[in-house]
């Protein structure tokens, strides 16, 4: 039985985050970081990371500051942005997690912005492989015709008016993507309204950041994503120039299922179709 233990670390940006430690009864085999999606707390991933420990993983969850258990305060009192996340939160845990690999195999499984984050990650370099769940660009037009609807409505009306009104955004309320501070809301909008997306709206060196990256990734991604498209998929991907790649676009009927969507692969009911036989083998 797998009993994760949960660490309260410093950022080293003057906040607190909670993480969460899977750790396995036996010899470890290797490591995995799973970074989060936005808005979506470390709560989510523990089943799979539970999964991952009971096959010989040492497993981190945590949560970005302001996020699920390392909210501390209210949100609009929090001055943080979507790369605060990455170079402060991410390179912590990656710090600590790569000290406790030692000489194993040291993964990063990135959901969604989990994916999109890491060359702004310090210490990457000790990362065996990457690999990237429903991972792309946020780039409004290349949206999936079903979200282009709602993100119009979010970028263009809702995300603007609320978010100086309140402090921060109020997502949960509104029912759009969670609680984010008014840093990470901001930021995140001017990536999606820009056709490269965090490339294009930060400028030439987040262009370079992406291009240094040469840790091997693979993209997984599901044809009935809700969120991203294809297009989505290939953009992002295409910013980590000099990443050896290889791409699983997945179709539901493909591994037996019939349906999988922007947050199914880590749920429990895809164990044996996606854990056991599209994950596994990417860990070997």
């Amino acid at each position: 039985m797998i009993n994760p233990t949960e660490t309260r670390i410093d950022n080293g940006n003057g906040h607190t985050i909670s993480t969460h430690w899977f750790r396995p009864e036996g010899e470890m085999r290797a490591a995995v970081l799973i970074v989060p999606a936005m808005g979506v707390p470390q709560r989510f991933y523990a089943p799979f990371a539970t999964w991952l420990a009971e096959r010989g993983y040492l497993v981190a969850t945590f949560d970005y500051v302001g996020m699920g258990l390392s909210r501390n305060g209210h949100l609009r009192d929090l001055d943080v942005d979507i790369l605060d996340w990455a170079r402060h939160d991410c390179s912590t845990v990656l710090s600590l997690i790569a000290n406790a690999a030692g000489d194993k195999p040291l993964y990063w499984i990135g959901h969604s912005l989990g994916g999109q984050i890491l060359p702004f990650v310090t210490g990457a370099e000790r990362i065996t492989r990457v690999l990237t769940i429903a991972t792309g660009s946020g780039y409004w037009r290349e949206n999936t015709a079903e979200l282009r609807r709602r993100v119009w409505l979010l970028w263009f009306l809702v995300a603007p008016l609320v978010t100086p009104l309140a402090g921060y955004f109020p997502g949960k309320r509104l029912g759009m993507v969670g609680d984010l501070p008014r840093g990470v809301i901001r930021q995140w909008r001017r990536w999606c309204l820009d056709p490269e997306y965090a490339v294009g709206a930060e400028g030439e060196d987040v262009r370079a950041a992406y291009s240094s990256v040469r840790i091997p990734i693979t993209a997984i991604s599901f044809t009935d994503d809700e969120m991203m498209s294809g297009r989505n998929t290939e953009s992002l991907h295409s910013f980590y120039r000099e990443a050896e790649k290889r791409f699983r676009r997945i179709a539901p009927a493909e591994v037996g299922e019939q349906r999988i969507g922007h947050f199914g692969f880590f749920k429990p009911q895809f164990q044996r179709s996606l854990w056991e036989e599209v994950l596994l083998p990417e860990l070997a």
